[in-house]
């Protein structure tokens, strides 16, 4: 089936351009010169939107086990969810249990998937437990083109590494030309403040934030960057939240370290009074690294207009207010960490754009291209061009919508931005050629959506 997209502009890293876009079956056929005469079987309409490489997120968490529940996004609600947003692909998080082994737990992760996803994806795979089968398995797993690494500095018990183990995985990735990706933060340190927070009774959701200090990120994005120069392994550091680590990821890149970051829609947009909004409101704000006071702000959209953040990234992994953040009434340490967000990243993000914080090509870099050079699927994904994948986004830059947890389609009983009033919309939404968002209804399906096996990033020096 070929589709004419037509009238619209054409925006991708490289610049914006009138033209119409033809696809062929799953992939984009050609761009032409608007005015052109040409048939299709199926027309739309694209007079005074913008058309977009459709939305790559690289960090989310569906259904994913986390103190004793799950995330309440699977991958069939999730990834409809994100349909409905713009993004076209995403890259999840297998979870390494202790004591099982990364290919054992990779083969969970494809049964979640199998059958359910709308729209294309591929994993990472967090290592949790370091011995010489996690080390083995991890060339496995670069082999079946799953070569990114999460580790933990925090979460002591949990999903935490030392040190030694870090040392020891980077020096892997270092051979086996696979990315660590790393949660920085003291963790440590951060277990020392809870316990003397909640022995002097300050248990209300607030000090979730105050307890994790922005010093203690800057610090563990130090030690890993140091670490990562030792071992010569490339460092992507995730979900980037303050001033502090960002200084260290800058400095990284300044003297040619293969060190890059991202940061996240919530860390931009909201902040350390949303956690201390009151009746256990702040609970819905709980995430880890915390939301930052809101002086952090202006460093993080510095850093995505430098370039020392490479990519925006939702972290999506959410838990219902009732029944799920509520555990952690009195104890803010039993709030489940994570927040929703991969319905509305690419329209936050335009607002970016209308405030004048990033150009609208650094936008589609942000949300589309580099995730896609960073983690092996370009120029599959992230770009408009002929042979390229036709996952596109049809996009409406004077449509008013109001954000709420009344409209949105993730699978949680509250919206972070409730009330937020923002210009900007989704139109059309294509994955691999097929219509499945348009005119405000969904004509996706789950199962749609397959495993893409990556290749390494395409950015290493």
């Amino acid at each position: 089936m070929s589709i004419l997209i037509k009238g619209g502009v054409v925006v991708t890293a490289s610049g914006a351009t009138t033209a119409d876009v033809l696809v062929d079956g799953e992939t984009v056929s050609a761009l032409l010169t608007p005015g052109d005469d040409h048939v299709a079987d199926t027309v739309i309409d694209a007079t005074a939107k913008y058309v977009l490489p459709g939305g790559i997120d690289v960090h989310t968490h569906l259904e994913m086990p986390f103190g004793g529940t799950f995330s309440a996004d699977d991958f069939e609600t999730g990834t409809r969810a994100a349909a409905w947003g713009g993004t076209t692909t995403l890259v999840d998080f297998a979870v390494q249990p202790k004591g099982e082994g990364l290919l054992s737990t990779l083969d969970t992760w494809h049964g979640k998937a199998d059958g359910r996803s709308a729209i294309d994806y591929g994993f990472h795979m967090i290592v949790s437990d370091v011995n010489e089968q996690t080390l083995k398995e991890m060339d496995a797993c670069v082999e079946a083109g799953v070569n990114s690494f999460k580790m933990f500095m925090a979460y002591p018990g949990v999903f935490y590494a030392t040190d030694g183990e870090i040392l020891q995985a980077m020096r892997r990735a270092a051979d086996n030309g696979g990315m660590i990706m790393m949660h920085a933060e003291n963790g440590i340190a951060i277990d020392q403040l809870v316990a003397a927070a909640l022995a002097r009774g300050e248990t209300d959701p607030v000090h979730h934030g105050l307890t994790r200090p922005a010093e203690l990120e800057g610090e563990a994005t130090h030690r890993a960057i140091v670490l990562a120069k030792v071992t010569g392994a490339p460092l992507y550091i995730v979900h980037l939240s303050s001033a502090p680590a960002l200084e260290a990821v800058t400095a990284a890149r300044d003297g040619g370290q293969n060190v890059f970051a991202e940061t996240c829609p919530q860390y931009l947009f909201l902040s350390l009074d949303d956690l201390a909004r009151p009746d256990f409101e702040g609970a819905k704000y709980v995430c880890s690294p915390p939301l930052r006071p809101a002086e952090h702000q202006a460093s993080l959209w510095r850093g995505l207009r430098g370039n020392d953040l490479s990519i925006v990234s939702t972290d999506h992994c959410p838990f219902c207010f009732v029944g799920q953040k509520d555990l952690g009434r009195g104890d803010f340490s039993k709030i489940p960490n994570g927040m929703p967000g991969i319905e509305h990243r690419m329209d936050l993000m335009f607002q970016g754009v209308r405030a004048g914080h990033l150009p609208l090509t650094r936008f589609v870099e942000v949300t589309s291209t580099t995730p896609a050079r960073m983690f092996g699927m370009y120029p599959r994904k992230g770009t408009i061009a002929p042979g390229s994948d036709a996952d596109i986004v049809v996009y409406d830059p004077q449509a008013k919508q109001t954000l709420s947890v009344q409209t949105h389609h993730m699978n949680v009983d509250y919206s972070a931005y409730e009330g937020m009033e923002i210009i900007g919309k989704v139109s059309t939404v294509l994955s691999r050629g097929r219509v499945i968002i348009d005119g405000g209804a969904y004509q996706g399906s789950a199962g749609h959506g397959r495993f893409l096996e990556r290749e390494l990033c395409q950015y290493l020096m």
